[in-house]
């Protein structure tokens, strides 16, 4: 018997929240034709002006609605509410971005009349809409993800459909709802709830012009490999952030950095501090001031205003952490702290030092709040070993020295290096991406923007030129 309704539980104590019905075929059907009519007859197109006075409206929106936003957020994606009023403060800002870089999609002179073959003739790139907009949502950041894959489609002039994770549908269709309510066409903006089937069948749809998806790295490279020919896509999946940690190293400015960028909302971020390589003069030094921070952060109910760490996203989440570390400490590794569930939905903030390298913890991305502490002799063996999984996204180097430094960035094979900062460090308006197996595309609002339109070129020959 097929399954109609999403049953939305909070992350907490999964309590329901709303039922929302699932969208079928022929629903699925007419978003996606509607779409297609849209991006297809550019009389309808919205010009640059029109989408910046929808935006400076929901920009005014999000500002007016952040209490029912952020209650929203937490309910849903359990993130405590000191980091959820932080994601919707951003998405304002987010919005902002988005507002000023739609006068800077803009194109070139191409130099012409510099030899027989091109006299006479003037020539300009200029930036078009790519079209039709597929958004597949992951659940860690459900509001400002949508800025980062609906605004920004908005913006650059795509018609957009959104499928939201099914674990935070709700802050998708409030921020969807905003652009509506802030002079937005529906047809424009719309959301999907569909099953993982109908979803599949939706995106690699060859009237799908770029699919942009957060979420698993499995289904996403899945999705990419049924992708009609043409259609473009982005995608953003975890990694296993590591970072080197050298013994001139400031511990005590560290250590809060590096607890932040592991345990922040349950270690669920695709850039959280996982793999924390601290030389042996300092390794477990770094691992049991780490502990000590970890004890003392209050887990719990994420609308409890003094909650640090609030639950992982589903009981299966915390069962599969749970196995992770017992498994890593029987092979050998430390418990310095935690390693015990609290709930069905909450885990202790855990510190593991020295793991093998052969723990999954060590190869894998945890998603959870766990961060593992190897110690080392010889850094460029600690770099070896931080570039030596198939994943690669953001990684980090705390120390002193600047050769050391900038030594480090080179041989690591990240797609960002932070120095003296947590791997988590992320502005809107940076780039942001994945490489290897965690991800392709480039993230942060300018070059989301930038993807999701083509440059066309323009030759104007004239004798008078």
């Amino acid at each position: 018997m097929a399954i109609n309704k999403l049953k939305v539980l909070t992350a907490f104590d999964e309590t329901l929240i709303k039922e929302l019905p699932y969208d079928g075929p022929k629903k699925a059907e007419k978003a996606l034709a509607t779409a297609r009519a849209l991006a297809d007859d550019r009389s309808k197109w919205l010009s640059g002006a029109e989408r910046i006075q929808i935006l400076e409206r929901a920009k005014e929106l999000v500002s007016e609605r952040y209490d029912e936003l952020v209650e929203t957020s937490a309910m849903e994606g359990g993130k405590p509410l000191v980091d959820t009023k932080a994601e919707v403060t951003r998405a304002i800002s987010g919005i902002s971005v988005a507002i000023e870089e739609i006068g800077k999609l803009t194109g070139k002179e191409i130099a012409m009349n510099v030899n027989a073959a091109c006299m006479n003739r003037m020539a300009y790139t200029f930036r078009e809409p790519i079209g039709v907009v597929f958004a597949i949502c992951a659940f860690n950041h459900p509001f400002n993800l949508g800025i980062h894959q609906v605004i920004t489609a908005v913006a650059a002039g795509c018609p957009v459909i959104i499928k939201p994770a099914s674990t935070t549908p709700l802050s998708a269709i409030n921020l969807v709802q905003i652009l509506h309510d802030s002079g937005l066409p529906r047809e424009w903006a719309q959301v999907l709830i569909l099953n993982n089937q109908l979803a599949e069948k939706l995106v690699t749809d060859s009237r799908v012009d770029y699919m942009t998806f957060i979420g698993s790295g499995r289904v996403g490279w899945y999705l990419k490999s049924k992708l009609a020919p043409g259609t473009r896509c982005a995608l953003e999946h975890g990694g296993s952030a590591p970072v080197i940690f050298e013994p001139d190293a400031d511990i005590d400015d560290a250590l809060p950095l590096l607890a932040k960028g592991g345990l922040y909302h349950a270690g669920q971020v695709c850039v959280s501090v996982q793999r924390l390589f601290a030389h042996q003069k300092v390794a477990k030094k770094v691992a049991n001031g780490l502990a000590k921070i970890a004890k003392k952060l209050k887990v719990g109910d994420p609308l409890d205003a003094k909650t640090d760490v609030g639950p992982l996203i589903q009981p299966r989440e915390v069962d599969r952490v749970h196995d992770w570390v017992k498994e890593a400490v029987r092979k050998g590794g430390k418990l310095i702290c935690g390693g015990k569930k609290i709930s069905r939905t909450c885990y202790e903030p855990t510190i593991i030092l020295d793991p093998p390298q052969s723990a999954k913890i060590s190869n894998e991305e945890i998603f959870g709040p766990v961060i593992a502490v190897y110690s080392y002799k010889d850094r460029d063996e600690a770099i070896r070993l931080a570039n030596s999984l198939p994943l690669s996204f953001q990684a980090s180097v705390f120390t002193k020295n600047l050769d050391t430094a900038l030594d480090t960035v080179k041989k690591l094979n990240a797609a960002a290096v932070m120095v003296n900062d947590h791997t988590a460090f992320r502005v809107d308006w940076m780039p942001f991406r994945g490489a290897k197996e965690s991800g392709i595309g480039t993230g942060g609002i300018p070059y989301s923007m930038e993807e999701m339109t083509q440059e066309k070129l323009m030759v104007i020959k004239s004798e008078v030129l």
